[in-house]
């Protein structure tokens, strides 16, 4: 498999793992801040929570390392939890925002005249 398709099945794969508390995947939560993959399938994940206090801090990265271990054609996977920069909304994919029900006011530069 090519080092972008395990790319695409590793973040397939994060896609599948939610945050407790809120309805998104961790991944269009903005929760991956970096995301190495190479093409002998060694994976290297930095990931944040919600809230340095979340009560899956000890949890959440063993189910990422799990969801990644599971795909094929991965081997090694390193999972760093990191709390600087500080998670905010702003990192969420636009498919969150609009899951969340944040995007429902049309900012004015898309406004048709």
């Amino acid at each position: 498999m090519s080092g972008q398709r395990l790319r695409e099945e590793v973040i397939r794969a994060l896609r599948t793992v939610y945050d407790p508390e809120i309805p998104v995947n961790i991944y269009d939560l903005g929760l991956i801040y970096a995301l190495d993959v190479d093409p002998a399938g060694r994976v290297s994940i930095r990931m944040t929570l919600t809230a340095p206090n979340c009560p899956v801090a000890g949890s959440m990265p063993g189910k990422v390392e799990a969801a990644v271990r599971a795909v094929a054609g991965v081997g090694d996977v390193r999972v760093e939890l990191v709390f600087d920069p500080p998670w905010s909304p702003a990192r969420m994919s636009e498919d969150a925002r609009v899951a969340l029900g944040l995007d429902d006011v049309i900012p004015p530069e898309r406004l048709v005249r």
